[in-house]
């Protein structure tokens, strides 16, 4: 039987007419690419909660072993991009009403050979065996199980206050260089690693929850908040003698984002963090983490304007000068200024923007934020000092800024910059309506890189440089460099360098990502992600000469992902 090759994968040309007859596996907008499954695929901490198996007599017949453990399944490898209540975020809606009309067997093809709208071929590629394949078509089709909420008194059961704000130190109690100081995710060992910006030295390895996403840094820059995918949140406290924990809490069970109070008067106040489950907000006390007020995020879309009983929230940031937090709330589409003046008679804007909301950054004059609508292939820009939509900007094909980058273009003036999973270009938006009207809110240049897949791109103030990573490129050579352009002659394209081959470490992926300045702007870091039984690396690479300044290796150095210097977190200097 003959056989070919669609997007990676093996299809059986027998089965292609019924792959591509239904409109259901395609999706209208866009062919999700390879780099974006890696990305949104990710395991959810919600797989190991308890949840009720309802019963549906419609459904095919399931024990209870078997639905625990296609359960366990779809939270590992499908409710990033199908959602936590099978209602469709990146990947289509799998609710029964849809799939008991698809039937079992109808189920099994694209699970096995994956479809051309991007799903995964999970049988073919031999993630899931045949039986595994029959097993989660029937799964599909049952109830989806609903995780429990999680409230305060869930949150005060978590809640630990290690060392009270009263026997803290008055003063700092070391001699390091805080406003350089690096916290490195370790993503799969559940910790971060405090690295000494000027002496490449190890500071400390905390515990912290698993698969650190973020950490952030309080306005006056002694405190470092830490948050897991499992909505750990750890408190460090910078002045201590050996940085470490001094508070934690629990505010859900599956998040990605925490922010804190950077206003006039409000410095170290308030924390703020955002769970993708369930979907809401809390604000704690800035230096206890007690949980104070929280929010839900259900509500209508802004498209369809349906109700979603799961939007997600993405990323958070504390404007500087109101005493306002920006959340992005992703299925609904919608950013919300929270004015946490009086978190009593809580304040919110509501703006309407673009789905699905991830992550972003300010401009340079940080009045504006930008944020990318992923599944848009749109750029949303946010005047916080007016609380309106300033602009809704058309980029490339998925757009994943990190917190982007600002640079002055020799032409179009204030610019910020984003990459893409999904095609090979970098977007620069004009960002000054007073001084460059014609180029504000407008793509006034792409530019061409390596190819898609990027996570994270960075300049600095001081820099000449703009460096753009493609991590989740399926190529090695690819993914293993970093692309380099010189702000001033943009024309001339990128230089390409071997920051993997740099590192000098064995097997394994070593994926290059999130180019990270030191407070000083001449350093540039860069990731090493192997896998957890392979040999990582950090590599620091001078910005002025582009070539090998160090490289950091240590035995607890494992899988690390995100570095957030403490001073450029602190001020938001990208």
């Amino acid at each position: 039987m003959q056989t070919r090759k669609w997007l990676g994968k093996t299809l059986t040309l027998a089965l292609l007419p019924l792959a591509m007859s239904s409109a259901w596996a395609q999706d209208e907008h866009k062919a999700v690419t390879e780099s974006e499954m890696k990305y949104q695929a990710g395991t959810s901490p919600l797989g190991d909660v308890e949840m009720h198996q309802d019963v549906n007599p419609k459904a095919p017949k399931m024990s209870a072993e078997e639905f625990e453990k296609a359960r366990q399944i779809y939270f590992e490898r499908c409710a990033g991009c199908h959602g936590v209540l099978r209602k469709g975020a990146t990947g289509k809606p799998l609710t029964p009403d849809i799939t008991l009309e698809k039937g079992t067997e109808y189920l099994k093809v694209f699970i096995n050979f994956g479809s051309p709208a991007g799903m995964p071929n999970w049988g073919t590629s031999g993630e899931l065996s045949e039986a595994d394949v029959d097993m989660m078509a029937r799964y599909v089709q049952q109830t989806p199980p609903t995780p429990p909420e999680f409230g305060m008194a869930d949150m005060k059961e978590t809640w630990k206050v290690l060392v009270p704000p009263e026997k803290r130190p008055t003063k700092k109690m070391n001699k390091y260089n805080l406003d350089n100081i690096f916290s490195v995710t370790l993503r799969d060992t559940g910790e971060v690693m405090l690295i000494d910006g000027d002496t490449k030295e190890v500071v400390n390895i905390v515990k912290t929850g698993y698969a650190v996403h973020i950490s952030r840094t309080s306005a006056s820059g002694r405190y470092l908040y830490v948050i897991g995918r499992d909505a750990k949140i750890n408190l460090i406290d910078l002045w201590m003698e050996k940085p470490d924990n001094v508070a934690e809490i629990r505010t859900g069970l599956e998040a990605r984002s925490v922010e804190t109070s950077k206003a006039k008067g409000f410095e170290d106040k308030y924390a703020i963090a955002g769970s993708y489950w369930p979907p809401q907000f809390v604000i704690m006390n800035g230096d206890t983490l007690e949980p104070l007020k929280i929010v839900a995020t259900r509500g209508m879309t802004v498209d369809t304007q349906e109700y979603h009983p799961e939007p997600r929230v993405a990323s958070i940031v504390g404007s500087h000068d109101k005493p306002e937090f920006v959340v992005n709330v992703k299925e609904t589409g919608k950013i919300l200024l929270v004015d946490y003046t009086d978190i009593k008679a809580l304040k919110t804007t509501e703006i309407e923007a673009a789905r699905y909301l991830h992550d972003g950054g300010w401009d340079k004059s940080k009045r504006y934020f930008m944020v990318a609508a992923n599944n848009s292939n749109k750029i949303a820009a946010v005047d916080v000092k007016e609380g309106k939509l300033a602009g809704l900007i058309d980029v490339g094909a998925i757009p994943h800024p990190g917190r982007g980058a600002n640079f002055d273009h020799p032409k179009y003036g204030p610019v910020w910059a984003t990459g893409h999973l999904g095609d090979e270009t970098i977007a620069l938006i004009g960002t000054d309506p007073e001084k460059h009207p014609d180029s504000a809110w407008k793509m006034v240049e792409s530019l061409k890189g390596q190819g898609g897949g990027s996570l994270f791109l960075k300049t600095h103030p001081k820099s000449k440089n703009l460096w753009v990573d493609t991590a989740l490129n399926p190529d090695e050579a690819i993914s293993q460099s970093i692309a380099v352009y010189d702000i001033e002659n943009l024309d001339k394209g990128f230089e390409v360098l071997p920051i993997a081959e740099w590192a000098g470490v064995g097997e394994g992926a070593k994926r290059v990502l999130q180019p990270e300045y030191n407070v000083a702007g001449d350093e540039v870091w860069f990731s090493i992600w192997s896998a957890k039984n392979q040999e990582s690396a950090i590599v620091i690479v001078d910005d002025k000469t582009r070539k090998l300044k160090h490289v950091i290796k240590h035995p607890k150095l494992i899988t690390p992902t995100g570095k957030f210097n403490i001073y450029n977190t602190q001020h938001d200097v990208y």
